[in-house]
């Protein structure tokens, strides 16, 4: 009976210093942890609101419609060119065809082309724009101290004063140079 006595004093020392470590284990784990500083952004709206953005779409909706003028220029010629082949006797139709076949070839190229070069164009201007807005997002996160900034898109909840998209829009734009 004395030993159970000791065994159970013994035990009962082991939970409370357990105890002691667990709750000085979370509060230095707390203090680690509260000097980090976190927000977000909403990528996705900085992209669409920074005015280089829509500058650049206006300018790439300008280009479409220059190449989509040329292309229905080239439409048309196919078309009066397909209207006079069937006009024309077998033998001509021949000779016609072939220029026709030409075109239609030329046409697809054009397109092929124009397609291949906007898509690049695009490409390396949204690198631009991610680069403008990702290295804003590091210099205001270093200059206000947060250790990380999340993309509001990964989180499931989120507080709105950790939000810091209106911020680094209005720094994008101004600091934004046609």
């Amino acid at each position: 009976m004395i030993s159970g006595l000791k065994g159970g004093r013994l035990m009962k020392k082991v939970r409370i210093v357990s105890l002691v470590v667990i709750f000085v284990a979370a509060l230095f784990l707390n203090i680690a942890y509260s000097a980090d500083k976190f927000a977000y952004v909403d990528l996705s709206r900085i992209f669409s609101e920074y005015k280089k953005t829509q500058d650049y779409e206006k300018t790439l909706g300008d280009k479409e419609s220059v190449y989509s003028k040329e292309r229905d220029k080239k439409i048309d010629e196919l078309k009066k060119l397909q209207d006079k082949l069937n006009l024309l006797s077998d033998k001509d139709k021949e000779t016609k065809q072939k220029d026709l076949e030409i075109k239609v070839k030329d046409l697809q190229g054009f397109d092929r082309q124009n397609q291949t070069d906007l898509r690049k164009e695009q490409d390396e201007k949204m690198k631009e724009i991610l680069k403008d807005i990702e290295e804003t997002v590091k210099s205001y996160s270093e200059k206000e101290g947060y250790t990380m900034v999340f993309n509001d898109r990964v989180l499931v909840y989120q507080v709105k004063n950790m939000d810091i998209t209106d911020k680094i829009v209005s720094i994008l734009n101004k600091n934004y140079k046609k």
